[in-house]
């Protein structure tokens, strides 16, 4: 008798101190073990979100339909390779369940990096015009890495604004405002370092052409160079654009796939 309740003692602590299955995708368990490393995994990474347990369960469920995927193209990178990658990232000391949980995470995140540079990317078309909006906008909202020469007058009447004409150069605008009674400032900066609020009232402005009088200031732009980073601009907002389209169109490819994939949720606390 005794030995029979110490098997029964025994099985029941095996029981309790058994991860218990939430979910299975495609057949593979998903524990809950699992998704709290994933969710000090999360933690690590700055998301504290208070739904983080539901979010680290779709999170491994995702990542299992992107190896899946993967596969079939060979895509997906080995241990070692994303091992690679987690101490470039510097998470700190993991647990053994977070340190398998962040590895399976990466090689699921450069599998789908590679899906996409390989089956998408090179599907998409940037147009120039499309460049020329992506570039206007950027101007807008950060400024561009142009060296742009200002002249500024301060403190001008409006009545002094009003004679202010066209002038051939920069000196020709810094002597026109002092002949004026002004006292014009003549600075160089790169345009996304101007504040923006001058920034937005030089935007668009034609060369040497003084803007209108706002708070009783006005400016001037008299010379405008290019820097070694805007001839490289073109392409970097291509690349953007390219893959800004491409990570949507993967999203609603990885929505597709997670319809396709067998997700059976066993704790109606995680239904998705």
């Amino acid at each position: 008798m005794r030995k029979i309740l110490v098997f029964i003692m025994m099985c029941l602590a095996l029981n309790a101190n058994a991860a218990t299955v939430v979910a299975t995708v495609d057949g593979k368990p998903i524990t809950d073990t699992d998704i709290t490393a994933r969710t000090k995994l999360m933690a690590r990474q700055g998301n504290t979100s208070t739904d983080n347990r539901r979010q680290a369960l779709q999170n491994i469920i995702d990542d299992s339909v992107k190896l899946k995927y993967a596969a079939n193209f060979n895509a997906v990178p080995s241990e070692k390779d994303a091992i690679t990658e987690l101490k470039r990232m510097n998470l700190g000391n993991l647990t053994d369940s977070e340190r398998s949980m962040a590895i399976s995470a990466t090689r699921a995140n450069i599998a789908w990096q590679v899906i996409i540079g390989r089956t998408i990317m090179p599907t998409i078309e940037v147009s120039k015009e499309d460049i020329s909006a992506e570039k206007m906008a950027l101007e807008r909202e950060h400024g561009l890495p142009l060296e742009m020469t200002l002249v500024r007058l301060i403190d001008i009447p409006d009545d002094i604004a009003k004679k202010l004409t066209k002038p051939k150069s920069c000196d020709d605008a810094v002597n026109m405002a002092e002949n004026l009674g002004g006292v014009p400032q003549k600075f160089t900066a790169v345009q996304y370092e101007i504040a923006p609020e001058i920034r937005e009232r030089i935007t668009g402005l034609p060369m040497l052409t003084w803007s209108k009088p706002v708070d009783s200031s006005v400016y001037l732009v008299c010379n405008v160079k290019k820097t070694k980073e805007y001839g490289k601009l073109d392409d970097i907002i291509k690349q953007n654009a390219i893959y800004k389209q491409a990570s949507f169109i993967a999203d609603q490819q990885l929505k597709q796939l997670r319809r396709k994939a067998v997700v059976i949720i066993n704790d109606n606390r995680y239904k998705l």
